[in-house]
């Protein structure tokens, strides 16, 4: 017996992988909800009700996937080029701080028209910054880049630690270790009244089918697929390979950053060290999930969003942890590795 490669893809069945491996996921983690002795169906409906079954919950779970959608959009996008940027949580973080400091510090009293496109920019550049260094490393001394941004993420979040502890610290935070708010005048336009869907959402999905219009209907599109496919033919071919990945990295750096800023302008107001539950390593099971499609993300994006969020309801009611999410989440980026691996192998005896 032995995997052969396929020479085409079915389209049938790249689009059932990502329904197969995460119906795989939710069995196996039924077993474990069986295990900790809960109803799983029971369990499985308090997820969907928690997540769906009202206004509130509805906005939550929305909320919740805008900044995945960003940071699934930032990895999906470099790991499509072969730039494996583990970093998508220091250029969030990184991200939240340059635009909580301009607006506190440089824009305070600027009208939002004025402001928040600033803000925007900065934010993605800051996002930028961060991930042109690793690849720097890579492209003059040949350092893999997997390790450098994933480091960069520590220390991304101490030196945040140390902006919003010291020099950015609010004064008015009884102690409390946050940065200062930002202007009034910064924060994103709300959606729905009574509730924290802002209008980043939006501005996430946009971003998700411009991206997709770019890779499919653009001459880059084909050149960061081709040097993610083959560097080496793609250089053959007359592509500009480093001019083509410093592109990606400021595509990809700029996403991060830009869901550290709507989630600071949308939703916080400042900036704190847990301001993140782990957007930018769920944004690589977002990636992943979606086979790096973008408009594959946003579903998927919505979905992790909905298990987080779900959990906890489903915790409240059946009485297990709600690190059954996580596990969830991280047995369908396993089942869907191995789902990619047969969409493009098959086994011949």
């Amino acid at each position: 017996m032995r995997f052969e490669r396929r020479e085409h893809r079915p389209a049938a069945l790249v689009i059932a992988a990502p329904v197969i491996a995460i119906a795989a996921a939710l069995a196996v983690a039924g077993v474990l909800i069986a295990l900790a002795g809960a109803p799983v169906l029971e369990a499985y409906w308090k997820i969907l009700t928690s997540a769906f079954g009202s206004r509130l919950s509805v906005t939550e779970t929305l909320t919740r996937a805008s900044p995945l959608i960003l940071t699934g959009l930032a990895a999906a996008v470099a790991f499509r080029a072969r730039l494996w940027n583990i970093g998508g949580e220091g250029q969030f973080y990184l991200g939240a701080i340059a635009v909580a400091a301009a607006s506190s510090q440089l824009f305070d009293g600027w009208s939002s028209a004025a402001q928040i496109p600033l803000l925007f920019i900065i934010g993605a550049v800051a996002g930028m910054l961060l991930l042109l260094v690793p690849l720097w490393l890579r492209l003059r001394f040949s350092v893999d880049e997997v390790v450098t941004t994933l480091l960069l993420n520590f220390v991304s979040l101490l030196f945040v630690s140390m902006l919003i502890d010291g020099v950015l610290k609010d004064p008015l935070a009884f102690g409390w270790p946050q940065s200062e708010a930002v202007d009034a005048a910064a924060r994103l336009p709300k959606l729905l009244a009574r509730s924290r869907l802002h209008i980043g959402l939006v501005m996430a999905v946009a971003i998700a089918f411009a991206i997709h219009f770019v890779q499919s209907r653009t001459v880059f599109g084909v050149r960061s697929r081709a040097a993610g496919l083959n560097p080496t033919g793609a250089v053959f071919a007359g592509v500009p390979l480093g001019r083509t990945l410093v592109i990606v990295a400021m595509i990809s750096g700029g996403l991060a950053g830009l869901a550290g800023t709507i989630e600071v302008l949308g939703v916080k107001g400042y900036v704190t060290s847990d301001l993140s539950p782990g957007y930018g390593y769920s944004g690589i099971v977002v990636a992943m999930l979606a086979n790096l499609n973008p408009l594959g993300v946003v579903l998927a994006a919505l979905f992790t969003a909905a298990m987080f969020v779900g959990a906890d309801g489903m915790s409240r009611s059946v009485g297990i942890p709600t690190y059954i999410a996580d596990v969830t989440v991280a047995l369908s980026l396993l089942s869907m590795l191995i789902a990619v691996f047969f969409t493009q192998y098959r086994i011949r005896r």
